[in-house]
């Protein structure tokens, strides 16, 4: 792992993660610049006005009406038929036709500003400007036309243009997206949180770190509690889920478990990502030395304890995005140890940049290897494939690791007959386990 000398008696850290020789051909620039073409029209276009609220009833509706009366959760038939056509659909649809870029998510960057500064993320960069409602639409039309249904919309902050991201949802929405929004939750007002669930978001991801702010992590539970409090109040009302999304590390793995537990409490799903540092070269990235989050040799035994602790308490019956299989092996990851994981991204997911140029995944966005545009993508196997080789060893992604499990046909199977018997009420389980 290369590393940067740092300065005296400070702690060294590495520059970026990759094997030099591929990352020096990821990141030189393209000969040609990497530019989206001008709409045919010739003329840019806009996102519809959103009709809000399009469901004035759910507005003036109590909240205590469509609370779960024995503490299980049932969803309604247009919600289990939302995520059947966001997801289900188009896998069967990759299996089936000819061609190996058949996209299930895309990841769209409306934006690469954030309003915090973590200091394990190198995600944002403050100078760059977000996504005009130009690409935004055409992203959204050009992935309809590839069959992908799934949208997340992506940053940075996603929510630093709160009008730009309801219509964003809005517009995906009407053309059947699931629609998938992560947020730090600072700027998740009950305003906002209303205005996205009418719209139709199905999943709010709300990373949180810490249970109150400490150094270099400022996305925690105390600032925004208010705000979590609607949110989990309002879901069964609106028909969408929400989830605690939590990076482990080097100072926050008492927090881990704290947030774990108030997940638990508040009937959701929690999603654990590993910390990692840059797995290419970053020059806006502030935070390579002395970073209290960056997990260190002498935490490994910790990091292995708390990742025990969270296998047994999904086995209890803790909800879990994670599997048991891909938590366990979290400890394989920090010793160096992950093998080859059949990482489905440039195949079946994708990244979209501000500026409607394509990445295979999200620790490509800095890359400089041109891999085409929205409506001209230029994913190729054999290149991702070569790519893969190396860069699968340095990442953790929980998404991209789903997608590889869903391309065994024997587990979708399986998990399919065990959501069957359930009346596809919820998730129990996933394709790990």
């Amino acid at each position: 792992m290369p590393e940067v000398q740092a300065p005296e008696g400070t702690q060294a850290a590495p520059t970026y993660r990759l094997d030099v020789q591929l990352h020096d051909l990821l990141m030189k620039p393209p000969e040609q610049p990497r530019l989206l073409p001008p709409p045919s029209s010739g003329k840019e276009q806009k996102l519809p006005t959103p009709v809000f609220p399009q469901f004035p009833e759910l507005m003036s509706a109590a909240d205590e009406d469509f609370f779960p009366n024995n503490g299980r959760r049932k969803y309604k038939v247009k919600h289990i038929y939302r995520a059947a056509k966001g997801w289900a659909f188009p896998f069967f649809r990759s299996r089936i036709m000819p061609g190996e870029f058949h996209p299930i998510i895309a990841y769209l960057f409306n934006e690469w500003k954030c309003n915090l500064d973590c200091h394990y993320c190198w995600a944002f960069d403050n100078s760059v400007r977000g996504m005009t409602e130009d690409v935004a639409r055409r992203s959204i039309d050009w992935l309809h036309d590839t069959g992908c249904r799934v949208l997340a919309l992506m940053g940075g902050e996603p929510l630093l243009r709160p009008d730009l991201a309801h219509k964003i949802v809005y517009y995906a929405a009407r053309k059947d997206f699931w629609i998938y929004l992560p947020t730090n939750g600072r700027l998740m007002r009950p305003e906002v949180i209303d205005k996205l669930a009418d719209a139709g978001v199905a999943t709010f991801n709300l990373a949180v770190d810490a249970w109150d702010v400490k150094p270099g992590l400022p996305k925690a539970m105390v600032p925004i509690r208010s705000y979590f409090d609607y949110l989990v109040k309002k879901q069964y009302k609106y028909g969408y889920s929400v989830f605690l999304n939590i990076n482990i590390c080097h100072n926050n793995m008492d927090d881990v478990r704290q947030l774990t537990e108030l997940a638990h409490d508040s009937g959701i799903a929690t999603d654990y990502h590993i910390c990692e540092s840059p797995m290419t070269e970053q020059p806006h990235f502030k935070h390579l030395y002395t970073n209290p989050t960056f997990i260190r040799e002498e935490d490994h035994p910790m990091v292995c304890e708390l990742v025990d602790w969270l296998v047994e308490k999904q086995k209890s019956g803790y909800h879990m995005v994670n599997s048991v299989e891909r938590l366990s092996q979290m400890k394989e990851f920090i010793q160096g140890e992950l093998e080859d994981w059949n990482c489905r991204a440039g195949h079946n997911s994708l990244i979209i940049r501000v500026d409607g140029t394509l990445a295979p995944c999200f620790p490509m966005y800095s890359a400089g290897y041109d891999w085409g545009t929205i409506e001209n993508h230029k994913f190729e196997s054999k290149q991702l494939k070569d790519m893969k080789k190396e860069c699968q060893k340095s990442c953790f992604s929980t998404l991209n690791h789903i997608l590889a499990f869903c391309y065994n046909d024997q587990r979708v199977i399986r998990w399919l007959f065990t959501q069957a018997k359930r009346g596809f009420q919820g998730v129990s389980g996933n394709f790990g386990d």
